[in-house]
């Protein structure tokens, strides 16, 4: 009925049942406008009207539909050479944009690639003569409606449109005859066949449980007489866990929704038409315009959405005048949804019979074996599976949430959707050594001997070697604004401290001698003990028998090492260093006169004040409160009980010897030989410090 019209010229709307050929009803119009290089050969058309841009667009939903329109038209126009090409999503585009530069006669796509190689200049449809909408109540539904009204302002005004579907509302075909002119209705129906469905389906609606479907699906694919068998879902993740279910109880299964990959999307389709799979899960994606040979069974695991769904849907059986079952499972819930679609198509199924898996009348009516279980015996497993059909490497241009285009599909894109990437990237190897952060505390790693500089300081020097220089420490600020250990003490102090070294030299008795401890890990405090700080203060210092002891060759330490081991910036403190033998020789001199002379405070500095006021008697018992008064180690208050007793046997020498660090500090230093045993004691803190490893030795 179509052809006539079509071939004519005019504008068609064609509405028949599935399955009866209306591919080849637009299809054999379309191969008969097109000019090849035959026509021109055969004398029907002259040479100037041949070219390589489209003469033909066919406009489809699905990508699968694509395919298969596309291999119909190829089979059917290979004796006149026509080339037919297909433009859908999740295929690379740079083989088809070859394929449009060499030419092409007759386009089958899907609305968004078409759109998207428009936009980019690759495709030319100013020479289309014929527009085909496949499956056109689709095309013009809400959602492709924008892109199909894009498509139509790119082709020419003078043109055949033609409109295909197995349900046509009357609101699609008001809005298709916008684009049409004067078109022709063609409805073709059998005399015999009065419903909208095939009277050679035989349809059985069931009241299932959800939880006991999966059992009902399983024995329902084991009845007899069955070959090819379609289950159709409403949801893409209910169609993967089916389909996983169904391959762990035995059978051969394969499933196409949007949440795959093009490339699984038609290895399963591929699998199913070449018999190595014959179970197909899928979803709406695959209800429309899908031919495949021999199934016998189309399952509704979920109810359909409206009455067009359900007829397309068990429209993939009973094809070609062949016979099928149909198979539809309401839940519950959709039992209000399936009362419109019976409503709708006039069946004669309002009530669906509530059936489990064990029902006695699911196996009658189905010619389901006795004793039959939800698995396959593995004698009947015979089919090679999805896995024997290899995947094809489309160069696919992404997955759900990849890259845009409009390709989106029905369930997961306006074209099919795209599933995810099929092979996993690997990272990148690394092209350089990663950056290794070390630990380091006070500009050494932290395993590295911290106690070596202290080690070197306190060996053994000949008298009058040079110094090695240490490397300055980094100034810190500290809360009592003292930037190095030689602030924190008085002048006097300060270069007592420094020449308790030289004083080792000159007496040697056993305190001198006292072997220095390992050094402890620093840790700072809040404050020295004020018990361990007052007793050092009003301890007596011990100078009878400094006087008497003669100079012997004891393991000494130059001054000028200690001095040096202090900051770099003290440069005053390191001048007030003098030689050993100069030094020694003063020392003695100047402790005879220690115990006459009277005891002048300087103005400057308050404290050194108070420590004159003490009497120097107390330097008899200094040795022995030294040795229990424990400092603690922060680097003020600490140096503080270090400088009580030594300004007290230096009250009358403070009179000469001026508290500022200048070159006359020699004699400040002079005036420290008798507490030398006390300032060793005192100097033995627990600090890693430059400092404090001069005031041990």
């Amino acid at each position: 009925m179509t052809l006539p019209v079509a071939l004519s010229g005019s504008d068609v709307i064609g509405q028949a049942k599935t399955g009866t050929g209306k591919t080849l009803g637009f299809g054999l119009p379309l191969l008969e406008r097109v000019v090849v290089p035959a026509d021109v050969e055969a004398g029907r058309a002259k040479p100037e009207q041949l070219t390589d841009a489209p003469q033909a667009l066919v406009v489809v939903p699905t990508r699968e539909l694509c395919q298969q329109v596309t291999n119909d038209l190829l089979t059917a126009g290979k004796v006149r050479n026509v080339r037919v090409q297909a433009i859908y999503g999740g295929r690379a585009y740079e083989p088809q944009v070859e394929a449009l530069k060499k030419g092409v006669d007759v386009i089958v796509g899907t609305p968004g690639r078409l759109l998207d190689l428009a936009g980019q200049k690759k495709l030319s449809l100013a020479h289309v003569k014929a527009l085909v909408l496949d499956e056109a109540d689709e095309m013009l539904d809400l959602g492709f409606l924008p892109d199909v009204e894009r498509i139509i302002t790119m082709l020419p005004a003078k043109r055949q449109t033609m409109l295909f579907s197995a349900t046509m509302p009357g609101a699609v075909i008001s809005l298709a005859r916008r684009y049409m002119s004067q078109p022709t209705h063609i409805r073709a129906t059998s005399p015999d066949d009065e419903g909208q469905t095939h009277a050679n389906i035989a349809q059985h609606i069931f009241r299932a449980h959800n939880m006991d479907k999966p059992e009902m699906v399983a024995r329902i694919l084991q009845a007899e007489g069955r070959n090819r068998a379609m289950i159709f879902c409403r949801t893409k993740r209910t169609a993967a866990d089916i389909a996983d279910q169904l391959l762990r109880r035995g059978f051969a299964s394969g499933a196409v929704h949007g949440d795959l990959g093009q490339g699984a999307r038609e290895q399963a389709l591929r699998a199913f038409r070449n018999g190595k799979v014959d179970v197909l899960v899928c979803t709406d994606v695959a209800a429309r315009g899908i031919d495949v040979d021999d199934v016998t069974h189309v399952i509704n695991y979920q109810s359909p959405e409206d009455e067009k769904t359900y007829l397309h849907r068990i429209g993939r059986t009973g094809r070609a005048g062949k016979s099928g079952t149909a198979v539809t499972l309401v839940d519950w819930d959709d039992i209000p949804r399936w009362k419109l679609i019976n409503k709708a198509l006039e069946l004669p199924f309002d009530e669906p019979e509530e059936t489990y898996s064990t029902s006695p009348h699911l196996y009658e009516v189905l010619g389901i074996p006795a004793g039959t279980k939800g698995i396959l015996p593995r004698s009947e497993r015979t089919l090679a599976g999805l896995a024997a059909e290899e995947i094809e490497d489309l160069g696919e241009t992404g997955g759900r949430g990849g890259r845009g285009g409009r390709d989106r599909g029905r369930d997961g894109g306006r074209d099919g959707g795209r599933g995810p990437r099929q092979e996993t990237e690997e990272r990148p190897a690394r092209t350089r050594t990663p950056r290794q952060r070390r630990r380091t505390r006070g500009g050494a790693a932290l395993g590295a001997d911290t106690t070596a500089a202290p080690a070197v300081a306190a060996a053994p020097v000949a008298e009058g070697a040079p110094a090695t220089p240490s490397k300055p420490r980094r100034r810190r600020r500290t809360r009592g604004g003292a930037g190095s250990a030689a602030a924190a003490v008085t002048p006097v102090a300060a270069e007592a401290v420094q020449t308790a070294v030289t004083a080792e030299a000159a007496a040697p008795t056993e305190t001198a001698a006292a072997e220095v401890p390992a050094q402890p890990r620093r840790r700072r405090t809040r404050a020295a003990k004020p018990e361990a700080a007052a007793a050092v203060e009003t301890a007596p210092v011990a100078v009878a028998p400094v006087e008497a002891a003669p100079v012997e060759a004891a393991p000494v330490v130059p001054a000028q090492e200690q001095a040096e081991a202090k900051p770099a910036r003290r440069t005053r403190a390191k001048k007030a260093a003098a030689p050993v033998a100069e030094v020694v020789a003063e020392v003695v001199a100047e402790a005879e006169a220690l115990t006459e002379a009277p005891a002048e405070a300087k103005p400057k500095r308050t404290r050194a004040k108070k420590a004159a006021a003490a009497p120097a008697e107390a330097a008899v018992e200094v040795t022995e409160v030294a040795e229990t008064a424990e400092a603690k180690p922060k680097r003020s208050r600490a140096k503080k009980a270090a400088v009580a007793p030594v300004a007290e046997v230096v009250a009358e020498a403070e009179a000469e010897v001026k508290p500022k660090r200048t070159r006359t500090t020699k004699k400040a230093a002079a005036a420290v030989e008798p507490v030398a045993e006390a300032a060793t004691e005192v100097a033995e803190k627990p600090k890693r410090t430059r400092k404090t490893a001069a005031k041990k030795a």
